[in-house]
């Protein structure tokens, strides 16, 4: 993500992306697996080591569905904040702005914080969480202590048991899930989901077209993840 200074720019795009992402999106899925297509190119793209680490989420995707969607939350969250290092696309893809497959950052074992919560929700599907229980938020983050902190673009994962809920914030800065209302170090721009774009927690509508979600959608099809 880029940092402050940059990101009003950044936010117009990235809000058109995502407004954009939305026609393509559709509704609640569930994510169907070739385990072995994706062990095959995790060993062939990334040697052993990404192997390994792909088959620990399959091992995580196999296990037996939580009783509590929060738990869910709990193995979602924990798993990809220990697997991957935070890096920024500049260096991990020698691209300004790259949305990674689950596939890809663990290839890598880094991602930059939107590669953290494409992960975790893909997870959360796997594991029986609804997509409409989902948001993904970019937010404004406070980093270092008050005398000397700066402000930075940032993504993270919204969980909503409800449709007015409090959202419980999954982060890859901090592993502890909390309510939105306790992150006082975040300050929400404008979230999405499968039914759309939302700024100041008003829907806005979607444009008609193609956006890096679908590029992502397709590039995980082809490595064995159907959504």
């Amino acid at each position: 993500m880029p940092s402050l200074p940059r990101f009003r720019p950044a936010l117009t795009l990235c809000r058109w992306a995502l407004l954009c992402l939305a026609c393509a999106w559709g509704g609640s899925f569930a994510l169907e697996i070739d385990a072995g297509k994706l062990q095959s190119l995790s060993a062939s793209r990334y040697g052993a080591k990404g192997a390994r680490a792909v088959g620990s989420w399959l091992d995580l995707l196999r296990a037996p569905t939580p009783g509590q969607e929060r738990d869910a939350l709990v193995m979602a969250n924990d798993f990809w904040n220990r697997s991957l290092m935070s890096g920024e696309d500049s260096v991990i893809w020698r691209q300004p702005d790259y949305w990674a497959t689950p596939l890809e950052s663990l290839g890598k074992g880094a991602g930059d914080c939107e590669d953290y919560v494409i992960g975790k929700y893909f997870t959360l599907l796997k594991l029986g969480v609804p997509a409409n229980k989902l948001r993904f938020i970019y937010v404004r983050a406070r980093i270092g202590g008050a005398a000397s902190s700066s402000q930075v673009a940032h993504m993270v994962l919204g969980y909503y048991e409800t449709p007015n809920a409090v959202p419980l914030v999954l982060d890859s800065l901090i592993s502890t899930i909390l309510p939105a209302s306790q992150r006082r170090d975040l300050t929400p721009v404008f979230s999405f989901n499968a039914d759309g774009v939302y700024v100041d927690g008003k829907p806005a509508a979607p444009v008609d077209r193609l956006s890096r979600w679908r590029d992502l959608l397709q590039r995980m099809e082809r490595e064995g993840l159907r959504p």
